[in-house]
């Protein structure tokens, strides 16, 4: 595979056993495509660091509700992070880089801060994927909270959350707790990867589009959509073996899909628009 140096070294990190998977060197490998001199042992410094002063914050006796009161009191209070709500959509606020430097930063990445300081001084605590809106999770048996780093660290329980999804997606909307449980890494990267790819896809910015979907696709290479949508994309751009190529894969991973006809006949279409281009 012929990668640049950045998107090798996300595929390398990816392809260790999920466990091992290293998720702030894998979302500045995300972040270095964009900003190519990003010296990515420096970012993973500053967590190192960070991690260091809320370890000499820590009380001997190391409760785990004490231990999220020091976390949350020092990244939020003493550093300053906080949610962007004034510019949501600005793709900095998806590049782990930018929300060290700026201190701004929308759920998922916020909770990457957390996730890594937590880490670092040896409080388990994993990502929750819920729809809508990105939380953090003790792994402690018997603690049932969660952490909503972008509103200020707020302790939630389980019917906080649920309210929470009704106020986003309405009443009637089905709320099953499986949306409580934690994510693996490359499950993780793909919603910060998916949010990128919005953000750009809202701002036209096709071939940033693209780049996403690359990586999205080594994340999961069977992914049919990522397949469609890259190979749409291409189509858009007038590059017509590169939407080939794609749609063809769509159709050879999905073959049964509801799109199927769509995409013969877009294939059919790209055909003879090729033809007349040469």
């Amino acid at each position: 595979m012929n990668f640049p140096t950045a998107r090798q070294q996300f595929y390398q990190a990816i392809s260790q056993p999920e466990a091992q998977i290293d998720l702030a060197a894998a979302a500045l490998y995300i972040a270095q495509e964009e900003y190519p001199h990003l010296a990515i042992d420096a970012y993973l410094s500053q967590l190192d660091a960070m991690a260091a002063a809320v370890q000499a914050r820590l009380p001997t006796e190391r409760y785990p509700m004490k231990m999220l009161q020091v976390l949350s009191g020092y990244l939020l209070s003493t550093l300053g992070f906080a949610g962007n709500r004034q510019n949501y959509y600005d793709p900095r606020n998806s590049y782990l880089n930018e929300v060290l430097d700026r201190r701004l930063g929308i759920p998922i990445t916020l909770s990457l801060v957390y996730l890594e300081v937590a880490k670092r001084v040896q409080f388990p605590m994993a990502g929750v994927g819920m729809p809508g809106h990105f939380l953090i999770r003790p792994l402690i048996e018997e603690m049932a909270v969660f952490v909503d780093p972008f509103n200020g660290g707020n302790i939630l329980f389980e019917a906080d959350c649920e309210a929470k999804f009704r106020q986003l997606y309405g009443p009637a909307a089905r709320w099953h707790p499986d949306f409580l449980a934690p994510i693996s890494p490359k499950p993780f990267l793909m919603r910060l990867l998916t949010n990128l790819k919005m953000i750009y896809l809202n701002q036209q910015a096709f071939q940033q589009v693209i780049t996403i979907l690359d990586r999205l696709l080594l994340l999961y290479p069977d992914s049919a959509y990522d397949y469609r949508d890259r190979g749409l994309i291409h189509y858009h751009l007038k590059q017509y073996a590169a939407a080939k190529q794609d749609l063809r894969q769509y159709l050879r991973v999905a073959p049964q899909h509801v799109e199927t006809a769509q995409i013969h006949a877009l294939l059919e279409q790209i055909e003879a628009e090729s033809q007349r281009s040469d």
